[in-house]
């Protein structure tokens, strides 16, 4: 019985300490994960490593981060949607000639969970599991505005990590173009997250409890010029993936 109570309290541990660091944007260093979960700075460090082993997280410079197997384990476990949604979203890559991401929201990141890459020399592409920051991508904002204001109070910082020269780093300018977003229905990246890179996305609710986003990863070079007609595909795809999510059973 011993055992088996101090093997929960691991677990829960455990837990607490991923909960923590998804909800940060830049990282978390050892003092500020054992300060923010209430654990000895010892115990943190200890299960830090632990769980590093496992690549569940990375302990870089910056702070310790979301690992490669954890953003994986949240790949798979959004099979059912990204199987009802690929076939439109396979649709919009051969259409457009462009990378299209299906992401997940999990905290500040949008994790990719999906993706049709572009046939292009000079395209877009990510590796499945790669976590972004929500408040400077175009699948992040189109998330962030679908939810609730006093939601977003608790979750956002108000000081933003700025990817770019052109990011919204602080939270009462990303608040006012998430008031934008709400009303034009669709979210825009122009270069906030990564130099040379644009986006335009939707979010959805799968119905399951969890909130996806498509979106078009398009270079700059092809942004502006193709913008209107990416953002008609976009919204066709998204009727297209609303039909069959909420279609009678």
């Amino acid at each position: 019985m011993e055992t088996d109570k101090t093997s929960k309290q691991v677990i829960a541990r455990a837990a607490t300490i991923l909960k923590i660091i998804s909800q940060s944007v830049a990282g978390m260093n050892i003092t500020q994960l054992s300060r923010t979960c209430g654990l000895p700075r010892s115990t943190v460090h200890r299960m830090v490593a632990t769980l590093e082993e496992q690549q569940l997280v990375i302990n870089a410079k910056e702070g310790v981060r979301l690992g490669p197997a954890l953003l994986s384990l949240a790949t798979a476990a959004h099979t059912d949607f990204v199987t009802a949604a690929r076939p439109a979203v396979v649709a919009l890559g051969r259409r457009t000639r462009e990378t299209i991401d299906v992401s997940v929201s999990r905290g500040l990141h949008a994790v990719l969970v999906d993706q049709y890459a572009s046939d292009r020399e000079l395209r877009v592409v990510s590796a499945p599991g790669t976590a972004f920051p929500v408040h400077c991508t175009a699948h992040g904002k189109a998330m962030l505005a679908t939810m609730d204001d006093s939601v977003l109070a608790n979750l956002l910082p108000e000081m933003l990590p700025a990817s770019t020269s052109k990011t919204a780093s602080n939270r009462v300018e990303l608040l006012a173009e998430i008031a934008h977003i709400r009303q034009q229905g669709f979210a825009t990246d122009n270069e906030e997250h990564a130099e040379g890179v644009c986006g335009l996305a939707f979010a959805i609710n799968s119905g399951i409890s969890s909130l996806y986003a498509v979106s078009i990863a398009v270079p700059v070079l092809r942004f502006q010029r193709n913008k209107e007609v990416l953002l008609a595909e976009l919204c066709k795809t998204q009727a297209e993936i609303e039909s069959v999510l909420y279609q009678p059973r």
